[in-house]
């Protein structure tokens, strides 16, 4: 099975700079959307043998989720059950008869990291939801996580040591994460590897000067590293600030 998440920053801008010509190139099985920020009948979007899914912020023009499947499942559920973390439509999860896909949208600690304590909140509500799926059945999460992991993650760790996606308490967050059971894919293939990013600030001719982040992961239960095939990040596909990321599995 084929698996796509990218980070459209807007979905109506993306289809004006060749959405819909990626989505029918990537042919995947799941294509997870992040940052759509629209609202229900904003866009007329279907593609032939496709169900979709949307979660919507309640802010207009912020945030929201999206899953396009070729798979019917079992079930559907949006947000975390959380009334506190359920209004920005950051998550949605498929049920499928032998794992779990969520996608997610990671909260932005914002400049001058004035949303970091909310983020530290999401974090743990989120690490806990995905443990309680993890215990039913495997777990896919991907998505814009919002975090450099490690140094090799972004092109100038130095000077972004205190900036938001790349403090302290977010990477050990996210360490802590893969600690409790889940495998990052890209890192799982290529530990070492640098130079590969899936965002570029649209300043300074960033993604020009390959200035960029990754930011955007598929993580996986520890229990599917036997089905992993292969993972990608499509620095090739543009449309948005990020690209799209991509798992296979056997």
């Amino acid at each position: 099975m084929k698996f796509i998440s990218w980070n459209v920053n807007g979905l109506r801008a993306c289809c004006e700079k060749g959405f819909k010509e990626s989505f029918a190139a990537l042919d995947a099985d799941f294509f997870c959307l992040q940052e759509t920020k629209m609202q229900e009948g904003q866009l007329d979007l279907e593609f032939e043998g496709y169900r979709s899914y949307w979660n919507y912020a309640e802010k207009k023009g912020y945030s929201g989720t999206a899953i396009f499947s070729r798979h019917a499942p079992l079930n559907v559920t949006y947000g975390l059950g959380l009334e506190e973390h359920d209004k920005e439509g950051r998550v949605i999860t498929l049920e499928m008869p032998d794992f779990f896909l969520v996608t997610v949208y990671t909260p932005n600690s914002q400049d001058g990291l004035k949303r970091l304590d909310y983020r530290m909140q999401w974090e743990e509500a989120f690490r806990a939801y995905l443990l309680q799926l993890d215990t039913r059945k495997p777990v896919i999460v991907c998505g814009d996580l919002n975090v450099a992991h490690r140094e090799i993650d972004l092109k100038n760790p130095k000077s972004n040591r205190k900036n938001a996606g790349f403090t302290d308490e977010e990477r050990e967050k996210f360490g802590i994460l893969l600690d409790s059971g889940f495998t990052d894919t890209f890192r799982f293939f290529y530990p070492d590897r640098e130079g590969i990013y899936s965002w570029w600030s649209y300043r300074f001719k960033a993604r020009e000067k390959n200035a960029g982040w990754r930011i955007d992961y598929f993580l996986v239960s520890k229990r599917l590293e036997a089905q992993l095939k292969s993972a990608t990040i499509h620095t090739e596909i543009f449309g948005s600030d990020h690209c799209p990321v991509e798992v296979d599995l056997f």
